[in-house]
């Protein structure tokens, strides 16, 4: 259970952030009412949330997720692999002391950002992407291996249209695993029941199982249906604007 959730809303200069994709520019103010119906969601879900203030020095940083890896045993603090985003790390490290007495890192030469990682209870599958490189996948797994955990790596450098991991991967308990096409014949993923997002709805595939409730993306009806016919409770969340900055559900927030 999640108890916990490390959030911050998006800075006036959000729009100048990286992205990958060619969506239009994102409204700050739409972005900000996104985000506060995303943070009422996770208190819907029974969690505490601890809430950074914007920080225009880091457009990017309403990303949370990407700057640590926490599990109920450990907390690892990444190295992104945009440098632009580097400094994002440190406020993250202070938050974290609150909650875990030791925190690892990441170190150079390897990169790693946290939307490459996805815990699948006691495993963890591992993406190698644009933005996390084989140095820091290793540094993660050697790291996760010291309080029990395995892991697999799983190279996405040559998937166009995932910019990471859990843009086409989410774990919904129960040995079931969320998939986009691209992803589902992967040997990695075989042992698992897979939920496929098929073509046109990829945006669906982040969504996040938290405590009672799977908050998906908006705008996949057939996807949402589904996940309501496997037993599933969802909350539906608009985050058009996040999406424009190859964001989603995921990626805004940190639980614990």
């Amino acid at each position: 259970m999640f108890t916990r959730a490390i959030v911050r809303s998006p800075s006036a200069n959000f729009a100048t952030g990286l992205t990958s994709v060619d969506m239009g520019t994102p409204d700050h103010a739409l972005a900000l009412e996104q985000h506060e119906a995303y943070c009422a969601a996770l208190a819907h879900c029974g969690l505490t949330l601890t809430r950074l203030e914007p920080d225009p020095h880091y457009p990017d940083s309403t990303f949370v997720e990407d700057t640590a890896v926490l599990t109920e045993r450990c907390a690892i603090l990444t190295l992104p692999g945009a440098p632009s985003r580097e400094g994002e790390v440190e406020v993250i490290r202070e938050v974290l002391g609150l909650f875990y007495p030791t925190i690892l890192n990441i170190q150079q030469p390897g990169t790693l950002d946290g939307g490459d990682v996805c815990q699948a209870g006691d495993h963890f599958f591992i993406g190698v992407s644009a933005r996390t490189n084989e140095s820091g996948a290793q540094q993660l797994a050697e790291r996760l291996a010291l309080f029990d955990y395995t892991s697999t790596f799983v190279d996405i450098r040559d998937m166009y249209g995932i910019l990471h991991l859990k843009s086409g991967l989410a774990f919904l308990g129960d040995r079931r695993l969320v998939v986009v096409d691209a992803l589902a014949k992967r040997e990695e993923f075989q042992r698992y029941d897979l939920v496929r997002v098929h073509v046109g709805d990829e945006n669906a595939a982040n969504c996040v199982l938290i405590n009672n409730y799977v908050l998906v993306a908006a705008g996949h009806p057939a996807f949402e249906e589904r996940l309501q016919e496997l037993g599933y409770q969802t909350n539906v969340l608009n985050v058009s604007e996040f999406q424009m900055m190859d964001g989603g559900l995921s990626c805004l927030s940190l639980r614990i």
